[in-house]
């Protein structure tokens, strides 16, 4: 049961916010996002994050979700499992008998590289018949071809941008992605956080502090007011890859 005072309360702690903002970083040290599996497979991604999507997929109960990024296919794996659960609560509320050969509702990947002991581990998933997969860059104008082929059927649309994580691809993400999302959905940007670590942290990648997810999020919203931030999920996850990332589509 949510406590709303507590919530609330929780949300105007300062020190609490320093503390979790320091316990991220001392635990991203460790890579604590590695260590982590959805139904077998590695998902790069914070627990708290994890529940946050369940809660927006039971929410929004779309029937596609489009993800760029692949990696290990955990995330796929997580999101077609609630697609399976939203198809199962909506047979039993109706009082008809599944059909698990139409697996209705889908997920689909697109990542840069698939690589082939990655792609055999998610096609032979017990989840796989609800997943696709597209090889290319995200903001590849044929590849966001097909995408938009793709969703062109779909009513309820659900996005999650966790590719490249520098500010220009990102922005180029929005633009060619944001459009897919239905009103009442969201439009999720990971790895916003990147913005408030410090630099440190990233030896080895094109992004950083200045150049990340969170100030193409901010740069698309200047000029964008069919979306907005919804800080009640990272506030009360505390501990988020998002913050500021998760965007609702209002008009």
């Amino acid at each position: 049961m949510i406590e709303p005072e507590a919530l609330e309360s929780m949300v105007k702690d300062q020190l609490l916010a320093v503390e979790a903002s320091r316990l991220f970083n001392h635990l991203s040290s460790y890579k604590y996002s590695y260590h982590f599996t959805s139904l077998g497979r590695p998902i790069i991604q914070f627990p708290q994050d994890m529940v946050a999507m369940q809660e927006i997929i039971w929410e929004v109960r779309p029937d596609l979700i489009i993800e760029t990024g692949i990696a290990h296919g955990g995330s796929l794996v997580m999101n077609a499992s609630m697609l399976a659960l939203l198809d199962l609560c909506d047979a039993l509320e109706e009082g008809r008998v599944l059909d698990p050969a139409n697996s209705g509702r889908k997920v689909l990947g697109i990542d840069i590289d698939i690589r082939s002991h990655n792609r055999t581990a998610i096609e032979s998933h017990p989840m796989s018949s609800r997943i696709e997969m597209i090889e290319g860059s995200s903001i590849d104008e044929a590849v966001a071809v097909k995408v938009r082929e793709f969703a062109a059927p779909y009513k309820r649309i659900l996005v999650c941008l966790d590719s490249n994580h520098t500010h220009e691809h990102v922005a180029a993400e929005l633009e060619i992605y944001s459009p897919l999302t239905t009103v009442g959905s969201y439009c999720v940007v990971f790895d916003t956080v990147v913005e408030d670590m410090p630099k440190s942290l990233f030896p080895d990648r094109p992004w950083g502090p200045g150049d990340n997810p969170k100030t193409a999020v901010y740069e698309f919203l200047e000029n964008n007011t069919d979306f907005e931030i919804d800080k009640t999920i990272h506030q009360k996850l505390m501990l988020s890859v998002a913050p500021d990332g998760y965007l609702k589509r209002v008009r």
